[in-house]
């Protein structure tokens, strides 16, 4: 029967229950640690676009 139910997962299910996992296995400090770097590169980006920006009106 186990070999029946596999692969009818849902990616939403797959997503959850890998979440879970990393959570357990992780901890708190790893998610705050990849939010910290996710937002240092995000924060890097906005920087590049805005002087572009500003070049492209001072040509």
């Amino acid at each position: 029967m186990a070999d029946k139910q596999k692969g009818n997962m849902s990616v939403s299910e797959a997503g959850r229950k890998g979440g879970e996992t990393t959570s357990a296995t992780h901890g708190r400090e790893f998610y705050e640690e990849i939010g910290q770097k996710g937002g240092e590169k995000g924060g890097q980006r906005v920087r590049e676009l805005v002087d572009e920006g500003k070049k492209s009106e001072g040509k």
